[in-house]
């Protein structure tokens, strides 16, 4: 599945790998790419009944013995024959476990239907892996959140390691027994087991990418020169991070009790963390930990070529090699400000920053994005740019800045007011705002995103969404339940105290910083409060996550025209807080299915969140204090992609608001028409595959097709051409002639090569902070001069 990491239309690439736990819902055009059958996806491939076993190490205690002597009673039981001979106990034991099982057959395959009540989980190892994995993966994605190439570190890096580490900690931690005013602990109460496993991951990726709030932090400061603080921002940060969990918990009897809200997206970690806990002897092979330090090293060297010897192999552009003067070549060449055609790389950052690694994405509905990517890039884009659609042929072909009808930069500030309002006698004799052609129909293809997943959802998941909603409603208890309720419930009270809190601060820190009015902040409370459980069903079954992003941006640009700062304000409060609420029920899901005790979820979950957002705002205060001209051109490679995007967003929708952007009298009153467009777009299709389910109609997804644009900008068209070129690499060419091989280490080769570059870039950080290279062709970034220099019209 797959989404935009800031998805306001393009604000923020995709930066998570989507099948990691713990991790924030992968946003791209706030729409995700529907689960694969699991006899599609051999990741799946973990069948209940499997020889194997999976390793449940037991606490040491005097009970062992007996414990032994009872499974050796049973074992003769079982084993004992009929006169016919067949073993009658064993066939009675298979037909109660098919039985005592999920209804649900996916289910069924990667979730084990038995615990051990008596496993340790939230442990000594748990708090300091769980600590060290948090401040990690929170420094390394926003110190690389404001770079030209975002790389995000997710939950797979967190799993891999973790595994060793734990093991490690179980071996040379002394035994000894603790007592802290009454209560009982070890540094090392046993043999690391997967549930201590399963928290560790979900501690340090509870809120481990960057905060959306950061980046009103960011702009507020950068381009609004108006700081809010450290304290300040900190509140907004906690606030807007920790009120989802209050919606996550008082929904929690409806989106992760009931067998049929299934959340297909946990079943692969689920598959994942009993894969690490099988027993298994393999010798002298390759072993994945093997497998991620051999590629950590290999990456760990091999970036500083590109990111400091020879930038230029970051995006290797074909056509302005070929023709440096030729302004359209390079416009179609260029990647930061055009359209990556023949444009290659040999910097993995490249690859896996914007949209994740290309391992984690089933190669069919890579296709799909691939395709809808050609489409609204290298078809639409140029026919409309070319042809001068709304005067854009004066402007450069691809980028999120905004400009004046005759193609010269915007000047926000002279049409604003001393309190950064809009201006409307200023605004009249200034000028409308324009835009990129592109960059406008990146707002029409999320509109009709929206309707299109709506109604892709209606034709292909609706039925089962109503048959599922009803049986969880008759007390759809399955064997996965039942084993939860041996263990205490966190007290509704918990959450409820938690929302009370957060919800005053909210207010405090609206009111009295002047981003918003206090009414507004209950509005935008609302809005999470009406749609977390709608939306969490259909993300629950089919996988899909609509996006209410414009909802909100729609609503508080009517509210409150003209005040750019309440409207993304309004909608950190409002959409991000419901998409945070809906990935922490996601890990309670998960939770669910690991039979992790829920208080100990409750707890790491809002210690990752709170610790993560201290380290997030100490690097970005640390970095935009630091780093000359950042979030600038000049600034390289500290410019902010993802932040221009969002100033430029906040412009639109809150300085400028829709009325005046979308209206009659604009050029891109157009795009509202695409609401209808969207909606119309996946009936065909499903018709096609209806009328001919075996032909290749079965694979096309038009959600995840137009879902592309919602990125672009700011991602780097070139990241999708080499993204999709590594994917057919690993996830067609590896996957379908060597699986064994793509099994066993896809994703070890994956976590080895992110975490090595990003371990890299840090250090190179602080080597070179005040070094250059002498100038060479190498030096240089981009070979594509022309591309940002204006349109076609004015060279």
């Amino acid at each position: 599945m797959v989404q935009s990491d800031r998805l306001d239309n393009g604000e923020r690439a995709m930066s998570e790998t989507p099948f990691s736990p713990g991790s924030q819902t992968p946003r791209l055009a706030d729409i995700s790419a529907p689960a694969p059958p699991a006899e599609d996806n051999h990741i799946f491939a973990f069948p209940e009944d499997e020889k194997t076993p999976v390793a449940e190490p037991e606490p040491e205690s005097s009970t062992n013995s007996d414990a032994e002597k009872t499974k050796e009673n049973t074992d003769a039981e079982t084993n004992a024959e009929d006169g016919n001979g067949n073993n009658k106990k064993a066939d009675e034991n298979a037909v109660d476990e098919v039985e005592d099982d999920s209804p649900y057959e996916i289910v069924r395959c990667a979730v084990s239907n038995k615990d051990n009540p008596e496993m340790y989980s939230l442990t000594f190892r748990v708090w300091v892996l769980g600590t060290i994995f948090t401040g990690l993966l929170s420094f390394v994605n926003q110190f690389f959140f404001y770079r030209q190439n975002q790389l995000s570190l997710g939950g797979s890096v967190v799993q891999l390691l973790a595994f060793p580490a734990g093991y490690v900690m179980s071996r040379v931690l002394p035994k000894r027994t603790f007592s802290t005013f009454g209560w009982k602990w070890s540094l090392n109460p046993g043999p690391f087991s997967i549930k201590e496993h399963v928290l560790i991951s979900i501690f340090a990726t509870a809120s481990s990418g960057s905060p959306y709030a950061i980046d009103v932090v960011t702009i507020k400061k950068i381009w609004y020169k108006s700081d809010l603080g450290f304290a300040a921002s900190l509140l907004f940060i906690l606030t807007s991070q920790t009120m989802g969990y209050s919606f996550a918990g008082m929904t929690r009897r409806l989106l992760v009790y009931p067998a049929a809200m299934i959340w297909p997206a946990t079943l692969i970690s689920v598959t994942l963390f009993r894969t690490f806990h099988e027993v298994h002897s393999f010798g002298q092979r390759m072993t994945r930990t093997k497998m991620f330090w051999m590629c950590f090293g290999i990456s760990f060297v091999w970036y500083f070529v590109p990111n400091f010897i020879a930038p230029a192999l970051t995006y290797i552009a074909v056509l302005c090699y070929v023709a440096p003067n030729n302004v359209i070549a390079n416009q179609l060449g260029d990647s930061y400000n055009g359209l990556g055609m023949l444009n290659f790389t040999l910097d993995w950052s490249t690859i896996s920053s914007n949209m994740g690694s290309p391992i984690a994405y089933p190669w069919a509905m890579a296709c799909n994005l691939f395709a809808g990517f050609v489409v609204v890039m290298w078809i639409i884009t140029p026919i409309g740019y070319y042809s001068n659609a709304w005067g854009s042929g004066t402007m450069p072909i691809y980028t999120p800045h905004l400009y004046t009808v005759n193609g010269s930069a915007y000047a926000i500030r002279e049409i604003m007011t001393p309190d950064q309002h809009l201006d409307e006698p200023k605004y009249r004799a200034y000028g409308p705002v324009r835009m990129t052609f592109q960059f406008a129909m990146t707002y029409g293809i999320g509109f009709a995103a929206v309707t299109a997943l709506l109604v892709y959802i209606v034709l292909h998941h609706g039925s089962e969404i109503v048959r599922r909603v009803r049986q969880s409603r008759q007390g759809d208890e399955d064997v996965h339940m039942r084993l939860m309720q041996q263990y205490a419930e966190v007290p509704h009270w918990w959450y409820a105290a938690l929302f009370g809190v957060t919800f005053s601060l909210s207010i405090v820190v609206c009111e009295v910083y002047r981003m918003m009015p206090w009414y507004w902040v209950v509005v935008a409370t609302a809005v999470p409060l009406v749609f977390t459980v709608p939306i969490g069903i259909i993300q629950a079954i089919s996988n899909q996550q609509p996006g209410l992003n414009v909802i909100t941006e729609f609503i508080i640009g009517y509210g409150m025209p003209g005040n750019p700062i309440a409207n993304v304000t309004f909608k950190v409060y409002g959409y991000i807080t419901m998409t945070q609420a809906l990935n922490l029920v996601s890990d309670l899901k998960l939770g669910h299915y690991m039979k992790i005790p829920p208080r100990h979820m409750f707890v790491v979950q809002l210690a990752g969140t709170i610790l993560a957002s201290f380290i997030e705002l100490a690097v970005a205060y640390w970095l935009m204090n630091s780093v000359a001209n950042i979030c600038t051109p000049e600034g390289y490679p500290f410019t902010c992609i993802s932040a221009n995007t969002f100033y430029s967003a906040s412009v639109l929708w809150g300085l400028i608001g829709p009325a005046k952007l979308f209206g009659p009298s604009s050029p891109y009153h157009p795009m509202l028409y695409m609401f209808f467009l969207g909606a119309l777009l996946p009936v065909p299709v499903w018709h096609l595959q209806k009328r001919y389910p075996n032909s290749f109609w079965r694979h096309v997804n038009i959600p995840v097709a137009i879902s592309i644009s919602g990125a672009m900008p700011p991602m780097p068209a070139a990241s999708v051409v080499n993204w999709f070129i590594g994917c057919f690499v690993f996830n067609y060419v590896l996957q379908k002639y060597r699986n064994t091989w793509w099994q066993r280490y896809a994703f070890s080769l994956s976590a080895g090569l992110d975490s090595g570059l990003a371990i890299s870039g840090i250090i190179q950080f602080g080597l070179f902070i005040n070094t250059k290279m002498p100038q060479w062709w190498g030096s240089d970034a981009s070979h594509c001069k022309l591309a940002a220099t204006g349109g076609f019209l004015n060279q």
